[in-house]
């Protein structure tokens, strides 16, 4: 599947049906082990491809990544990395799923490739070329309520995982509701999945709040600084790395939100009652 098209035409985003059938190779046949015995059965497993972006046709790096929202991906990918600061940028972007290549063109002429590449911790593949990110100035305050209704909500909407278990999601919310959802076998790519759909349609990530299912390493709250989400809250644990780089940057970083129950380790008068 090919898709070529300028940046100002923007896409719609496919349907659930369609998104699942992308994320997922269905029926898979295996042999599960249950209450002491065999048995044959089928199930859906995600969908893993290599992406290979190309700017200005030099090879910049490859993701691995889920093959859903790939333009959002690529898009988000560069902005997150410094390398463009919006989708004026881009002069035009072709997504090749099955050629597994996204060639980019730039607006503007003086491209040069980022020196230097950090390998990403977890799942995905992913690689940063940021080495610091953007301080966040931001008064917004939310209850511990509205953090815990926020996650179940995005955990509800994970498509994909339901299906089929084995992907990250990832959301953007104000305070009451979510905004932009995103699944992925990479944590940073549902970060960038979003970026770039916000980029696409103009919603800005500016004092939202910033949800994952993921571990919160440094190079994660990078691209959240990037985002000038001032709030990023996970079901899973911080790193020491992005507890201190939190606290730098001025963002709260809160951990383990499941059931009735989170921990906040930075900035944590944006949480209210917090410091009561």
């Amino acid at each position: 599947m090919v898709l070529s098209y300028n940046l100002h035409r923007l896409l719609k985003v496919e349907m659930v049906s369609d998104y699942l059938l992308d994320g997922a190779t269905p029926d898979v046949v295996h042999s599960r082990f249950s209450a002491d015995s065999w048995q044959k059965i089928t199930a859906p497993v995600p969908k893993e491809i290599e992406l290979t972006i190309y700017v200005e046709g030099e090879e910049l790096l490859t993701i691995l990544c889920t093959p859903t929202r790939l333009t959002h991906l690529v898009l988000g990918f560069l902005y997150s990395e410094g390398i463009i600061t919006g989708k004026d940028d881009i002069a035009s972007m072709r997504v090749c799923e099955d050629d597994q290549l996204a060639d980019v063109r730039l607006s503007k002429p003086g491209y040069k490739p980022p020196p230097q590449r950090t390998l990403a911790s977890g799942c995905g593949g992913g690689v940063s070329f940021i080495s610091e990110g953007r301080k966040i100035n931001s008064n917004i305050v939310i209850p511990p309520g509205s953090i815990l209704s926020l996650m179940k909500r995005m955990n509800q909407r994970a498509d994909l995982y339901r299906a089929c278990g084995g992907v990250h999601t990832s959301a953007l919310a104000d305070a009451e509701n979510i905004l932009v959802i995103a699944e992925d076998i990479g944590r940073h790519n549902t970060l960038d999945k979003i970026m770039g759909q916000c980029l696409m349609t103009g919603l800005s990530t500016r004092d939202k709040l910033l949800l994952t299912t993921g571990r919160i390493s440094s190079e994660m709250l990078g691209k959240a600084s990037m985002m000038e989400a001032p709030i990023v809250i996970s079901r899973s644990s911080p790193t020491d790395r992005s507890i201190s780089l939190a606290r730098e940057l001025g963002i709260t970083l809160v951990g383990y939100a499941r059931g009735d129950r989170l921990s906040a380790y930075s900035h944590e008068e944006r949480v209210e009652g917090a410091l009561d």
